[in-house]
């Protein structure tokens, strides 16, 4: 029989000790813990973690997960937004001084100086914000070299969404610009405390190598990014028209498509990652 690795990890171990502490989940925070040790396994699996590890957890809630990564990395930074719940976190894994616990609202990563440099991002994250976190961990984080993280269902198709596909949109080809998909798995409903109404997935992604990157480096990204953003504008019209829309001159912008060998009556959604970059070099930045 397989070790535990997450006590917390049962329906009657969290009740028990959320109640200790006069608490209960709350919805308006997105708060769902995870409560089946077969899904923090899995999660452990995927993320191949070693002593030489640095994790970030975002939304460590009472250390469900938290207590899983302790055993395998070498050193863990929690960023919990609930206050109430820091206490509860230092009960729960007070015999793990390789864990750092910040009452931090993760929106705040751009912004944030980390008092340790993570090589992964590993969480089971508040639904409303995990696409945003996610994406912020690539693009700000630049030590994290993979992310292994729960979200929902929707959000994960839409991260390892295929040009072309009605799920594949601006974040997608943002996100994928700076990391790829590597694997996911549906969680049922009934893992969580209390159960969500949509649908979940772990889904992994590993940032693109040196040898594979797309950009040559943040700045770069960025202005990629913000010509994917308005190549998106109005999803239904071509992108010659999202082109022109941004204000971008009609014949300075016909020259980057024809030069970019990119049909101006296409729309955004067909255009891979790496042909918004190809497109952005001929637009010399006018963007």
């Amino acid at each position: 029989m397989s070790s535990v690795h997450s006590y917390l990890a049962t329906p009657k171990a969290s009740i028990e000790t959320l109640q200790s502490f006069g608490l209960y989940t709350k919805k308006k925070l997105g708060q769902h813990f995870l409560i089946d040790d077969n899904v923090i396994g899995r999660i452990l699996d995927a993320a191949d973690l070693s002593e030489d590890d640095y994790v970030l957890e975002i939304g460590p809630g009472i250390g469900v997960l938290t207590i899983a990564l302790l055993k395998q990395a070498g050193q863990v930074l929690a960023l919990e937004y609930d206050s109430q719940l820091i206490e509860v976190l230092a009960h729960t894994t007070q015999e793990c001084p390789q864990l750092t616990v910040l009452n931090e609202d993760a929106l705040k990563i751009p912004h944030l100086d980390l008092p340790l440099q993570p090589t992964k991002l590993i969480a089971n994250l508040p639904y409303q914000v995990a696409a945003t976190n996610v994406l912020d961990c690539f693009e700000y984080v630049p030590t994290i070299k993979q992310a292994t993280v729960m979200v929902q269902r929707e959000v994960a198709d839409r991260m390892a969404a295929k040009p072309g596909t009605k799920t594949y949109g601006a974040y997608s080809a943002k996100l994928q610009l700076l990391a790829k998909p590597i694997e996911s798995f549906a969680v049922s409903r009934n893992s969580f405390l209390p159960p969500p109404r949509v649908d979940s997935s772990v889904i992994t992604l590993v940032r693109r190598s040196t040898d594979e990157s797309l950009v040559t480096d943040i700045e770069h990204y960025r202005k990629v990014a913000a010509l994917i953003d308005v190549s998106f504008a109005q999803r239904r019209k071509t992108l010659y028209n999202n082109l022109r829309g941004a204000a971008i001159d009609a014949d300075a912008a016909m020259d980057a498509l024809c030069q970019a060998h990119i049909d101006p009556s296409v729309r955004a959604e067909t255009l891979a990652p790496g042909d918004f970059v190809t497109l952005h070099s001929f637009l010399l930045g006018s963007v």
